[in-house]
């Protein structure tokens, strides 16, 4: 996914903290049936039953009940009977709907169209993603020119008949001969990894296993690459059990696995992980050491032999230019011994350092790194070296400004961008006279920019042709005044000559965590939903990176209650405005946001009319004992140390749903292989809330099997889960879908 973006999308890793036992079991499990035969009702459905267990814990002197840890067992067979269970209930709702073949109609049309990504460029070749509009994976083309008939390179749709396996990266050797890829199946983070000769078209016998939050990066003799792994898992703990000690090896071209070097581990850090990237001039492997989701990390180099495009590896040591993890510390380019930074050390908002490395690659005293470009008002987001420039992204309200600053750091000249939205890419090496990158805006679908790095002039490259008419639409950003006082800004887009009476169903997106930044960008979904004549709305909440790291911390742990309150104020905002009213407005979050989504609705459920969390983090108290979850708690905080279990107690989803309160319409979507939250998480919450007094609104779960958090899901899965999403709510507003 890409180094880094593993790790930071979407719930990927994060610190562990506290003791190892604080919460003991008091009784364990026993076996379960599925269901029950006194089944409850609501709405005309009738929901199975789950068997409760005497199951409780304790943590620091309180007593916990969970009824439905044996639902935690995604490989037994009660398990498998509950999901097939609740699915028929809500395959039975869904299908009775009557807008939900033509929602579906209406997605599938505006998914249509071409998607392209952003090229880059290696050995003399250029290389993209594209999907021509419907094929289940994207498919990856190369050329010698922009000129030139694209060929393909790999096509992941040949790899399974269900369209079930993804490619999950990419990385070509210096030459151009050969490329590293690793794909996963039914959307699990497990990737395997191969390589392809691209003249020949054909696979080499080379196989990586147990590879995880990690890409590949080729040694400039291409005779091998760099990966990082895990251990194999225990049998029937490869989508539950938890990952630790991940190690980075060598794999040389024509040699098994098993022979591969082991480059890095630390056995006394079970949470160190480890990413690695070789610079430009192929004189350095530079090892960015994570710890889980915070952005705080420690920075190694490690020489490799000779210089330029012949270096190798051949057992070197890692040099550490430091391991305090007490900020971020992302390498952009090497430029002769300067290794330039992006950080966030003692510049909330970022800014850029040049740290002077010795003939030996040893760094000087911190004291002696030098500021290039200071921190500004607006957040640094992302940089790069390309044609001996810095490119800097910034967000400013969330939304997208790029800088070029000459090598001293002075600044050369800004990128005017088509308008308010977000442009990403901008890769590329020190030498290469251009770049690429997208634009989009929640109205404006994707555009791809070719960028002259010597003069900064944009010229269009590719641009997608949809059926949504982008021109009957309009998009606005405002500010909303949260509980504490706070401004954060809102993204509201909809059909022109909308009428502010209070009448319009509306959708609100959120997520709120792991310094991830929401900005504003073409999506289907919001596509689809404004078409079917509704307000689309992204808010922008604390604990994403859209200011910084003060805006970030300001929504992790103690005072993650931050985010909720900034959620709950953009609904407030929009009825008050006359946007919508409670009855018709629809709150919508994945992941972080599910469980924002969930947090929120047990606050204020008669706020909204609808709400749909989707591959939620719901149990706050055992969240860290599965797969990567124990690296949340950099923003969560955990359980097990006393003073964090009382505020995680305090807004659990699985743990606050009020018994005779009156919820809104829930339809809970997970996927059965998803080994980042695993699926137990939204089990156990609907459980509980079939359960439960909460009114007569439909509670249901749409539990997809073949697929994961959402990564590498095929289109033909995309289209007809989120069409159901939008279906439901449709239906619960009483919509008339055409």
């Amino acid at each position: 996914m890409h180094t880094r973006l593993s790790l930071t999308a979407a719930l990927a890793v994060g610190l562990v903290a506290g003791t190892a036992a604080t919460a003991q079991t008091a009784t364990a499990p026993a076996a379960a049936a599925a269901t029950t035969a006194s089944p409850s009702t609501s709405q005309g459905l009738t929901y199975p039953v789950t068997r409760k267990v005497d199951q409780t814990d304790n943590y620091h002197g309180t007593t916990v009940a969970d009824p439905y840890r044996w639902l935690e067992d995604d490989n037994s067979a009660d398990t498998k009977a509950w999901v097939q269970a609740e699915n028929a209930v809500t395959d039975k709702f869904l299908a009775a709907m009557p807008q939900r073949l033509p929602a579906r109609k209406l997605y599938t049309d505006l998914y249509n169209f071409e998607k392209f990504g952003v090229p880059y460029k290696e050995g003399g070749r250029y290389f993209w993603t594209r999907n021509n509009g419907l094929q289940q994976q994207a498919v990856l083309y190369t050329a010698r020119s922009l000129k030139d008939t694209p060929q393909i390179a790999l096509d992941p749709n040949t790899l399974s008949k269900d369209g079930t396996v993804a490619l999950t990266g990419s990385v070509v050797s210096r030459d151009g001969r050969l490329m590293a890829y690793g794909t996963a199946g039914a959307g699990s983070d497990w990737q395997t990894w191969k390589v392809r000769d691209l003249d020949a078209g054909k696979d080499l016998d080379d196989t990586i296993e147990w590879v995880k939050f990690s890409g590949a990066s080729w040694t400039p003799d291409g005779k091998g690459f760099f990966y990082s792994r895990y251990d194999a898992p225990k049998e029937g703990a490869a989508l539950t059990g938890a990952n630790y000690f991940q190690k980075v090896y060598y794999h040389r071209l024509g040699t098994p696995q098993s022979a591969d070097t082991l480059v890095i581990e630390n056995p006394a850090e079970k949470e160190w992980g480890f990413n690695v990237d070789v610079t430009d001039d192929g004189r350095l492997a530079l090892i960015n050491v994570w710890k889980g989701s915070a952005r705080k990390n420690g920075l190694m180099v490690l020489p490799l032999d000779g210089k330029g495009d012949k270096s190798g590896y051949s057992g070197a040591k890692p040099v550490p230019l430091t391991v305090s993890f007490d900020a971020e510390y992302a390498p952009v380019v090497l430029d002769g011994q300067r290794l330039i930074v992006k950080t966030d050390k003692d510049a909330p908002r970022g800014r850029l350092i040049a740290i002077d490395l010795d003939k030996d690659w040893q760094a000087k005293d911190q004291k002696t790194w030098t500021t290039l470009v200071p921190e500004t008002k607006d957040a640094l987001t992302a940089a790069s070296g390309v044609g001996g420039q810095l490119v800097l992204s910034y967000l400013q309200d969330a939304a997208t400004l790029v800088r070029v600053h000459a090598p001293s750091g002075k600044h050369v000249r800004d990128i005017a961008l088509p308008g308010v939205g977000t442009a990403a890419g901008f890769g590329g090496k020190w030498n290469d006279p251009e770049t690429f990158f997208s634009y989009t805006s929640l109205t404006t679908p994707g555009e791809i920019w070719r960028l002259d790095a010597k003069t900064g002039k944009a010229e269009l490259f590719k641009r997608t042709q949809t059926a949504f008419e982008a021109d009957q639409f309009e998009s606005k950003r405002v500010f909303v005044t949260s509980k504490d006082g706070t401004k954060l800004p809102i993204f509201i887009a909809h059909r022109k000559g909308l009428k502010l009476d209070g009448t319009n169903p509306t959708l609100l997106y959120g997520y709120g965590g792991f310094n991830v930044p929401m900005t504003p960008g073409y999506g289907v979904t919001a596509a689809t939903w404004m078409k079917m004549g509704g307000v689309y709305v992204l808010a922008v909440l604390r604990g994403g990176g859209e200011y910084g790291a003060a805006w970030h911390e300001a929504g992790t742990k103690g005072k993650k209650q931050n985010v909720f309150d900034d959620f709950i104020a953009a609904g407030e905002y929009l009825v008050a405005s006359k946007y919508t009213q409670p009855a018709k407005l629809a709150i919508n979050g994945g992941s972080n946001g599910g469980l924002l989504v969930g947090a929120v609705v047990n606050q204020r459920p008669d706020l909204f009319g609808a709400a749909v969390p989707q591959v939620g983090v719901m149990d706050m108290l055992r969240f860290h004992k599965f797969t990567i979850g124990w690296a949340w708690t950099s923003d969560y905080g955990s359980s097990e140390n006393a003073a964090d279990f009382q505020w995680l107690k305090a807004y659990s989803p699985l743990h606050t749903i009020k018994s005779g309160a009156r919820y809104p319409a829930i339809l809970v979507t997970t996927g059965d292989h998803d080994d980042r939250v695993v699926p137990a998480h939204s089990f156990k919450y609907t459980a509980t809330l079939q359960a439960a007094d909460t009114g007569p609104a439909p509670k249901l779960i749409r539990i997809e099997t073949q697929a994961g958090h959402g990564a590498g899901k095929p289109t033909s899965k995309i289209i007809e889960e989120r069409a159901d999403i939008l279906a439901f709510i449709a239906n619960t507003f009483g919509m008339d879908v055409k």
